[in-house]
């Protein structure tokens, strides 16, 4: 009986030269995709600020450090929106009441009265440190226009993209690959099945595939691949394992033991205030951090003089804590 190869390796030419061919055709149409076009944010005007050599960068950082605890860029909190708010007032009177508010509403100036009536009496804290480059840094920050979700649209593109050569997807493009992939390699088993009755009918004898190792024995005795994957599975473990320990002690409903008595379920229950008024530091850390005695003040001062007389004596004794390290002995 005559022998011949085995004609297996011969629909597997054939299967590597289609998945080559398929990855081939992915690879062009990936190196001649279009990016997305940019956000019209991106691409718009300046804001006026920038163009007198303020930093809205440097604006946001002192925004994050001085202001944020009361305004938000668009909605109101403890104090307004301040996006455009230089659209809205003179700087020269901004800077006045951002250094100190508080002499320009008992000078009688009608803005500084009108706003303090609008937040029923809440004062403004007075900030002299600042600078009236910093106000400018700050005012070119909140006059940064608001970026606007990206949308993507199909008449965006400049010619020679899906929407001007007659708006063929590359998921359209893909799936007819994916479609010819299936045609061949049916086609192959087709072929296949065919070779091998014919050769039955002939009393042809095909050639026996040689036993092979498995593959995870040749793996074993592959040194460099086990090192490979010893070195990347030990780099992936102290990955997770880092991960996972930088949760611990930041769980949500975390309730450490206060220093001091103190109601959370008064004043962020009760009275609605929001966390981060008083806690400004969880925004950029991952500690809360203990709200300065101006924060309290500012709700406090408008109380009678003994609740205000206790606060200043709470916030005494939690400073000598602080200065002393000593939480947990009394």
């Amino acid at each position: 009986m005559k022998k011949v190869g085995n004609h297996n390796s011969i629909s597997r030419i054939f299967i590597f030269s289609a998945a080559f061919l398929l990855t081939f055709s992915l690879s062009s149409i990936a190196q001649n995709a279009v990016p997305a076009a940019a956000p019209v944010a991106d691409v718009a005007a300046a804001p006026a600020a920038a163009n007198s050599g303020a930093d809205p960068v440097k604006g946001k950082e002192l925004f994050n450090t001085n202001c944020a605890a009361c305004h938000k860029l668009d909605a109101k909190m403890t104090g307004p929106a301040l996006r455009g708010v230089a659209q809205k007032y003179d700087k020269a009177w901004l800077y006045k009441w951002i250094h100190n508010s508080t002499a320009l509403i008992k000078a009688g100036d009608a803005q500084a009265v009108k706003i303090s009536t609008e937040y029923n009496g809440a004062v403004m804290t007075a900030f002299p440190q600042l600078s009236e480059g910093d106000i400018d840094n700050i005012i070119a920050y909140t006059s940064e226009p608001k970026a606007e979700p990206a949308a993507a649209t199909a008449t965006a593109g400049p010619p020679g993209t899906q929407a001007s050569t007659g708006g063929i997807s590359n998921e359209v493009i893909l799936g007819a690959l994916a479609l010819v992939m299936l045609m061949l390699v049916v086609m192959l088993f087709l072929v296949n099945s065919v070779l091998t009755k014919v050769a039955k009918s002939n009393g042809i004898e095909l050639k026996k595939e040689e036993a092979t190792i498995p593959i995870w024995k040749a793996f074993a005795r592959n040194q460099f691949l086990v090192l490979v994957t010893s070195v990347f599975l030990i780099l992936a473990s102290g990955y997770f394992v880092y991960g996972f320990l930088m949760q611990v002690g930041i769980d949500q409903d975390y309730e450490p033991i206060q220093p001091i008595h103190y109601s959370h379920r008064i004043h962020a229950g009760s009275n609605g205030i929001n966390c981060k008024y008083c806690h400004s530091a969880a925004r950029t850390s991952k500690n809360a951090g203990i709200p300065s005695l101006n924060v309290c003040m500012n709700c406090h001062k408008k109380f009678l003089k003994f609740q205000t007389l206790m606060l200043l004596l709470i916030i005494l004794r939690l400073s000598m804590m602080v200065k002393f390290k000593n939480y947990t002995k009394q």
